[in-house]
């Protein structure tokens, strides 16, 4: 089903469903929207809640089998609304009184929308309800409600801006929109440069209601990754491959990729860098905190990370060791259902949001997931090599201000052998601090103690990241252009 959300929400009634899931965090929008299609129709519309009963009367109040009898009792054809319903539907007596009242509601002409964020639906629903998911506001749906506020805010103000502060509000529901877009008139007075980064600026303090959700700002160019010159020879390769010259072409939309590797070697980077090497902004999932959270609910979390990037997109969506969200899912119901979400999402996605999956640990990765034709590759990031080790002790020395040239980067990362790229950014940090503590320049000397004091993940954990190669070997691609030079290593390591 595509089209607008009004679109959808007729053909969902038009093809007999009584019973209609709409998800959304917009309570006031989606009542916006089922009157709009109600009276489209000819038909009322009425709105029950557990507090106020079903409107005007309030009869019903108290449980929602109470609400059910009222709505009963009412006989013309027309809509009704349950609010608050995500939290509702699992009483096994409201249920019951639900599932007996459908045949009559279907008779009359009569429509059962449940509202809320997020519906983990009961078995018996499942094949008797509809689904309509409510995306976020889009720019031409803001817009008039902009101009409004722009009258009221700062009459006679240019609107000369106004198109940037609408692609600024993207990932806003209406309300946090309107908020955000106010607050930031009523600081500079005027819809000018400050004010739209201003209004980006507390768009970022909106996305952080949930704290597995977050909106990131990245200045990381595939340029400050070490090595992986295969995968950015894959990156590079698709960085056009969003646009309308690339559907006329022929070419699909990019799903995502998997990086799957040892821990400190430039997974999350590369997330960060493509999405700034493509200018795409940058959401980050992070599954462990949303399973985590007592307070959370994972389907929501997940169902709103995907709103948001899509109404960002182009748009990257990196998912932060995603093997913790997902490795109970064959015996946990809820990461078992959303899997499954996701998945279906994966598979029926038609905005260019682009998924950066992270992973260190391939055994908590359920298989469907690395099946061909989820996401569009799998690479395996190991340890770096002696020349992207020279690579990357390169970079973090001219990001302190320092000359790569005049220090023996060669025989630095030779000593570095072993080492993670995060390892060695570490080495060069305690480098400057101890030269700056002995009130002297950064020499060679300071950089090699402090590799050689510095002790290798891969002494910790050396049979797991060699049972992590040999799955990937076959399996994955290899993120940088020579892996033998890991496999030399590995061969020294053992004598």
């Amino acid at each position: 089903m595509s089209g607008s959300p009004r679109e959808e929400l007729h053909a969902l009634v038009e093809a007999g469903w009584h019973l209609v899931v709409l998800e959304s965090f917009e309570e006031d929008r989606a009542l916006e929207l089922v009157e709009a299609v109600a009276k489209e129709r000819g038909q009322p519309c009425r709105s029950w809640s557990l507090a106020s009963g079903l409107r005007p009367g309030g009869e019903g109040a108290g449980s929602l089998a109470a609400g059910l009898a009222a709505m009963a009792c009412v006989e013309e054809p027309g809509f009704f609304v349950l609010l608050d319903a995500h939290r509702l539907l699992d009483d096994s007596l409201a249920l019951r009184v639900l599932r007996d009242h459908l045949p009559t509601f279907a008779r009359r002409g009569q429509f059962l929308l449940a509202l809320g964020p997020a519906f983990d639906l009961p078995t018996e629903l499942l094949r008797e309800a509809g689904r309509l998911q409510l995306p976020l506001p889009g720019p031409a749906e803001l817009e008039p409600r902009f101009a409004e506020v722009l009258d009221e805010e700062c009459p006679g103000s240019s609107r000369e801006r106004l198109d940037e502060a609408l692609r600024g509000a993207a990932g806003l529901t209406v309300a946090e929109a309107i908020r955000v877009f106010r607050r930031a008139l009523q600081e500079h007075g005027a819809l000018d440069s400050e004010a739209v980064r201003a209004m980006l600026a507390e768009k970022r303090r909106a996305l952080r209601r949930s704290p597995a959700l977050a909106f990131h700002e990245t200045e990381t160019d595939l340029d400050d990754v070490g090595g992986l010159e295969e995968l950015k020879r894959w990156l590079i390769e698709r960085r056009r491959a969003f646009g309308p010259e690339a559907r006329r072409f022929g070419l699909p939309l990019p799903r995502g990729l998997l990086l799957l590797g040892v821990q400190g070697c430039g997974k999350s980077l590369s997330a960060k860098a493509v999405a700034r090497a493509w200018g795409f902004p940058l959401l980050r999932l992070d599954l462990a905190t949303a399973f985590g959270d007592a307070s959370a609910r994972p389907e929501a979390v997940l169902r709103e990370a995907i709103a948001v990037a899509e109404s960002l997109a182009p748009a990257v969506l990196w998912i932060d060791e995603i093997e913790k969200g997902f490795a109970s899912s064959s015996n946990d119901p809820t990461a078992s259902r959303v899997f499954g979400s996701f998945l279906t999402w994966l598979a029926e996605k038609r905005s260019p949001v682009f998924v950066v999956a992270t992973a260190n640990d391939v055994s908590g990765l359920p298989p469907e997931l690395l099946r061909r034709g989820r996401l569009d590759d799998l690479f395996f990031v190991d340890l770096p090599s002696a020349d992207e080790r020279a690579e990357i002790l390169g970079i973090h020395l001219r990001k302190h201000g320092r000359d790569p040239l005049q220090h023996g980067v060669v025989d630095l990362a030779a000593e570095a052998e072993g080492l993670s790229g995060a390892e060695i950014e570490q080495a060069v940090g305690a480098a400057l601090f101890c030269a700056f503590a002995a009130g002297r320049e950064l020499g060679d000397e300071d950089l090699a103690n402090a590799i050689g004091e510095t002790v290798p993940l891969y002494d910790t954990y050396e049979e797991r990241i060699k049972e992590l190669r040999d799955w990937a070997r076959g399996r994955a691609r290899p993120a940088s252009l020579d892996a033998r030079l890991v496999d030399l290593f590995d061969q020294r390591r053992t004598r």
